[in-house]
């Protein structure tokens, strides 16, 4: 069935960045599928996506880290130095959920991450999630994440000494990966409130986004245990 005028204009423009054609073939029929989401195009390497990016503007990039030639963390820089091309969120799909990858990734600009083995389900949540702007981190990515904080140490952010004890604790609820209706649930107040104090940090820190948030309070010892 056709979608009618006002539901297109308010689907979610998914566009894919893979090496395997079978891989963008799988993600097209998938997201073609799925209720208020649209196909707006695929590349194959770094430079073909960028070049989509800015001819067709999508909302969501589905990219995977290694490619021939512009691989995913080179595109995710070229994304982030772009001023035209910050309004889109990437999640990073690939089959190595390994440390340095997420991190740099996370550094780099993505906003999410979403293993290429997981459920059809996961792969149009993970879409829908970091649309409507939060961070996508599974439980597992997340560990991963504080690990090599764990390891390595964090550093000084900017900012930090601005925000209220609330503020703090909030910042760490979002650093374990939970959405604003599962923080709320954990505390026993409104997700509004939580959205509420998330949105002061980000500002009071700079962060572009949920992502960057998250990789600043771990860098600040913020995050709580997973």
């Amino acid at each position: 069935m056709t979608a009618a005028p006002d539901e297109a204009a308010a689907a979610v423009r998914v566009a894919v960045a893979d090496d395997q054609a079978v891989v963008r073939m799988g993600l097209r029929a998938l997201l073609d599928r799925a209720e208020g989401l649209s196909w707006a195009g695929e590349a194959a390497d770094g430079r073909e996506a960028l070049a989509l990016l800015r001819r067709v503007r999508p909302d969501v990039l589905l990219l995977d880290i290694r490619m021939p030639g512009m691989d995913g963390l080179d595109t995710l820089r070229a994304i982030a130095a772009d001023p035209g091309l910050r309004g889109t969120k990437v999640v990073v799909v690939t089959t190595f959920a390994v440390d340095e990858y997420v991190f740099a990734a996370l550094q780099a600009g993505a906003s999410g991450f979403v293993l290429k083995d997981s459920a059809p389900d996961e792969l149009v949540n993970a879409v829908r999630v970091v649309a409507a702007g939060e961070a996508l981190l599974s439980p597992a990515i997340t560990r991963k994440v504080i690990g090599l904080f764990g390891r390595h140490g964090g550093g000084p952010v900017e900012g930090v000494e601005t925000l209220t004890p609330r503020e703090r604790e909030l910042v760490a609820w979002v650093a374990t990966g939970r959405s604003n209706e599962e923080i709320a649930k954990e505390l026993t107040i409104s997700p509004d409130t939580v959205r509420t104090h998330v949105s002061r940090a980000m500002v009071k820190l700079h962060a572009r986004d949920r992502a960057q948030l998250v990789v600043f309070a771990m860098r600040a010892g913020l995050a709580l245990p997973t």
